[in-house]
């Protein structure tokens, strides 16, 4: 009986530490995880497309309502299944030396999602202090107030959209709202894809837009 007891309770010891050393890599494990975390100061969203993925950062202090309704657009779901459609570039210059840039939404796949959705109020570049430099996302619009969900991306210096250039008839220009953290080889590869006029022979896919 003794002989069991002993048994009994060094093994209860054994468990105790194994559960012990157990607890100690799971908590290490999480530590080392939440360090690898990057955890940005501005928003960042994954536009995520048939060819790649490209990774935005958005400027909130420097563009409040522009971000505000992008990201709840993108809450909402309105850029699931939807796509890139317009595209501006130079026919006989490669991807790498390319300027221009390429315009994406609901428009071509479901443009009754915008149905409801108020236009945003014009933060114009005078505004915020950003330009429509070389991988700049910005709002499309019509007039100001008008736009909604249709954006596009910058490639190359597009600074003639910038308020009170001649991009745009009223001098208002576009309102950037953000920039290309990661993935401008996308942008660019998309860009290069097959075209007429300012469209896309074929959409190119968006899947889904994330919040970081």
């Amino acid at each position: 009986m003794i002989s069991y007891k002993k048994s009994h309770f060094t093994g209860s010891y054994i468990n105790r530490q194994l559960l012990m050393k157990i607890f100690i890599l799971v908590m290490i494990l999480a530590a080392l995880t939440s360090c690898t975390h990057t955890h940005y100061e501005n928003p960042h969203v994954i536009i995520n497309t048939r060819l790649g993925d490209i990774e935005l950062e958005l400027f909130p202090a420097k563009a409040p309502k522009t971000v505000a309704a992008f990201l709840t657009a993108i809450k909402n779901g309105v850029y699931d299944n939807s796509s890139f459609y317009r595209v501006l570039k130079t026919e006989e210059l490669p991807s790498d030396f390319n300027t221009g840039l390429i315009q994406g939404g609901t428009w071509k796949t479901a443009p009754q999602k915008t149905a409801g959705i108020p236009g945003i109020n014009h933060e114009s570049t005078k505004l915020t202090g950003l330009s429509h430099t070389d991988g700049t996302i910005s709002m499309a619009r019509t007039d100001t107030g008008t736009a909604k969900t249709e954006f596009f991306i910058c490639i190359g210096d597009q600074s003639s959209l910038d308020f009170g250039r001649k991009g745009t008839p009223d001098s208002q220009g576009f309102a950037a709202f953000g920039s290309v953290f990661h993935g401008m080889d996308i942008v660019k590869k998309i860009q290069s894809q097959r075209s007429h006029g300012d469209s896309f022979d074929e959409k190119i896919d968006i899947i889904k837009i994330t919040i970081e």
